[in-house]
């Protein structure tokens, strides 16, 4: 039997590659031994399935297609429309959502989608501050959402919670049009009703940004926004093992007026995606959104989240063991936020430089009331997507805890962002990453030979 096809296509592709460009290959390969023996607990990211990976190395990308299923601009759409149609089909089968778009590049994108077509630029919006867990495009002054509108932000309370009292007098005191819930580095739940009352309080659109919890929400581990919110927005890499893109959905409010005082909510996102803010789809990325969403809806795919947060919560309970600082003293998700310096004196530029020549992989991270800049910070952001996906148990939490803590124990500090480590002490705790990772490799990435 011949070869199929799309095998044939990937096989010459890589070839290609590797004797036309030696010098790209090179670096790529070694990329990939990089990520198999080191071990990512970043949060704001996974490992992609392989499936996807292929998917996003198809040529599908050669076609432009601006507009959506059934209404293009291009010819040669025939095929592009039922993958987009498909992915729109599954996002709304695991999440539970009556409306979603998935050509949003990225999720700030879909954030900025949302926020234009809501707000206008000078008025007022909320969410929650950048040194509390925001994110950048929940209204930082760095960022668009901070620069074109007036952007307050609410905070955390004394333990390290959302303080949604402090939210409801903020929104009653400055009146937003637009309020955003969702974090980047919370560790907890959070009460989507309690935003939506505060929101229809004071007249206010609610987004939920679902990017780190995507994927506990699809399986039940955090509760769905998707008919609290007026509008929901996630990414599909961090918790979906997809591609890096976006997703705008609704549930029961996709029908509702457009402030715009024409057509509906519905209406509004889809003009607001294009042609407002962005052109043409990538078409890859899309089918790669099509079959991660697939995955997402399979039951193995519950049995990924609930490890998700049990690893979490073991790790976080073996820092506290290992006398580390946990910011709000645990974890509810996939996110664990630690205080270094008050722990190892250590900042957290200091510690993610340390951990990674030891090939464990975390960043730097403000915590509540940090004083460092954010590009020191007193803290670390801690994710266990990547791990989870690879199979670690319980067990080996501890060990992890274990590692981070001698190693940021045998930092010698030279200044915020200068230390030395022992090169000795180094290639042990390398080779005790190794084992770990070897022991647990990614599902679908073969591990290299030497």
């Amino acid at each position: 039997m011949s070869e199929p096809i799309l095998t044939t296509f990937a096989k010459n592709a890589v070839d290609m590659l590797s004797a036309e460009d030696p010098t790209l290959y090179k670096l790529i390969e070694q990329e990939y031994t990089r990520q198999t023996v080191s071990l990512a607990m970043v949060a704001s990211c996974s490992n992609e399935h392989p499936s996807v990976l292929a998917c996003e190395g198809t040529f599908t990308s050669n076609v432009t297609a601006e507009g959506y299923p059934g209404s293009r601009f291009h010819a040669g759409c025939e095929f592009v429309d039922q993958f987009e149609q498909l992915a729109i089909d599954r996002a709304k089968q695991a999440f539970g959502a009556q409306y979603v778009n998935v050509q949003p590049h990225t999720a700030s994108t879909a954030n900025q989608v949302v926020t234009s077509r809501l707000v206008n630029p000078g008025e007022t919006l909320m969410g929650m501050s950048l040194d509390a867990g925001g994110h950048l495009s929940h209204g930082a002054k760095v960022n668009i959402s901070g620069a074109f509108y007036n952007a307050v932000g609410y905070d955390l309370d004394e333990n390290g919670f959302i303080d949604y009292d402090q939210a409801e007098a903020l929104a009653i005191e400055h009146k937003p049009k637009l309020i955003i819930c969702g974090t980047t580095a919370y560790p907890r739940i959070i009460d989507w009703q309690k935003f939506r009352d505060i929101a229809d309080k004071v007249g206010a659109y609610l987004l939920a940004d679902i990017t780190h919890i995507a994927g506990l929400v699809i399986a039940g581990e955090h509760p769905s926004p998707i008919d609290i919110a007026h509008i929901t927005t996630t990414c599909t890499h961090k918790q979906l093992y997809g591609p890096r893109g976006g997703l705008i959905m609704m549930g029961k409010d996709h029908e509702l007026p457009s402030p715009k005082g024409k057509g509906t909510l519905t209406n509004l996102m889809q003009s607001g995606l294009f042609p407002f803010t962005q052109g043409a789809p990538i078409i890859n990325k899309i089918v790669g959104k099509a079959r991660a969403l697939d995955r997402a809806n399979k039951p193995e795919f519950k049995v990924l989240a609930k490890r998700i947060v049990n690893l979490s919560r073991a790790l976080a309970g073996a820092f506290v063991e290992e006398g580390i600082t946990v910011v709000s003293g645990g974890s509810d998700n996939h996110i664990i936020l630690a205080n270094t310096m008050s722990s190892f004196g250590v900042t957290g530029i200091v510690a993610e430089k340390a951990l990674e020549e030891c090939n464990v992989i975390i960043n730097k991270n403000w915590i509540p009331g940090d004083t460092l800049s954010p590009f020191v910070t007193s803290g670390i952001r801690i994710g266990t997507n990547s791990m989870a996906a690879r199979g670690l148990d319980e067990s080996t939490m501890k060990q992890c805890a274990s590692l981070i803590a001698r190693i940021l124990k045998d930092v010698n500090v030279v200044s915020e962002k200068e230390y030395t480590l022992d090169v000795d002490k180094r290639d042990a705790y390398r080779a005790e990453v190794k084992e770990i990772a070897v022991k647990f490799p990614i599902p679908g990435y073969p591990l290299p030979s030497s």
